[in-house]
């Protein structure tokens, strides 16, 4: 619990509060800071966890994903080292088709499968926070894959703007989905490994590499025995943004619970209203 009380304090100094966005890059330090997490890769951590605030966004962050070790970028402005030199078009890009500039693919584990639907409004406001971040000037190794990786994600295929956040169900969706990947890992591979089995969406996940073993991403759908079923919404948030379960076990600080944390109330209500309708399964491991 001190480790993630830890990161709070850290994520909370290095992005600012936004209850409402006015401006595109608001709206991007919102989204980057809270439910996209993208400093939980793409920050350099101490030997603690605690990422290292004078470094945001600077890359060099390892995860181990046998056979292959992914090695975060740097995504900060430095034109040497980092994205200074991209237009907001390929940045864009990057994000959503994992194609970089010189025309190279991007490998796992970036989620292309789901920023590919991130809206046109919300690719472009995280854009436009990146461009005010602090360059680092940070070199990072490249990834080594020893099985090869998808020549190709495919195009985006997001809509112009994200749901109404009127409408609960749905942008919940949209936030657990294409910008927060919670279905990313909570859900199965399907059978022939090529991406998620979304039929079971939700219904728990492989193991994803944890800070002493792998982690077995649970069931989050409302199955009453192996899911949430029986929870109440109160215990459903307090696992998202403070990482204690039902039974005040504390839950693998692989899910980055001061990034949620920090999500506003209305985004919270969403993502839980989402996560009741998901179809009842029972856990998948």
């Amino acid at each position: 619990m001190r480790r993630a009380l830890a990161g709070l304090i850290v994520v909370s100094a290095a992005f600012p509060t936004a209850a409402r966005a006015e401006t595109p890059a608001e709206r991007g330090a919102y989204l980057v800071g809270s439910i996209a997490a993208c400093g939980n890769c793409h920050t350099p951590k101490n030997a603690d966890g605690a990422e290292r605030t004078d470094e945001t966004l600077a890359g060099g962050f390892v995860v181990e994903l046998p056979p292959h070790t992914a090695v975060a970028p740097n995504i900060t402005p430095d034109p040497e080292t980092g994205i200074g030199r991209w237009n907001d078009r390929q940045i864009a890009r990057a994000i959503r088709e994992g194609v970089r500039p010189d025309g190279t693919v991007i490998d796992p584990p970036m989620p292309i499968e789901f920023y590919s639907k991130i809206s046109d409004r919300d690719v472009m406001a995280i854009v436009a926070y990146l461009r005010t971040v602090a360059p680092v000037r940070n070199a990072v190794a490249k990834s080594i894959y020893r099985v090869e990786p998808p020549r190709s994600w495919g195009n985006a295929a997001g809509d112009p703007d994200p749901p109404p956040q009127a409408d609960r169900v749905a942008y919940g969706a949209y936030l657990a989905g294409p910008v927060g990947r919670c279905m990313e890992c909570h859900t199965p591979m399907r059978a022939d490994g090529m991406g998620r089995d979304m039929a079971r969406a939700g219904s728990g996940g492989t193991p994803v590499p944890g800070p002493n073993e792998p982690v077995v991403p649970p069931n989050v759908t409302p199955d009453p025995e192996t899911g949430i079923g029986r929870w109440t919404d109160g215990e459903i948030k307090r696992a998202i943004t403070q990482g204690v379960s039902r039974d005040g076990r504390l839950l693998s600080p692989s899910m980055p619970f001061p990034y949620y944390a920090r999500m506003t109330a209305r985004d919270l209500d969403s993502v839980v209203a989402y996560l009741r309708t998901l179809k009842p399964l029972p856990a998948q491991n």
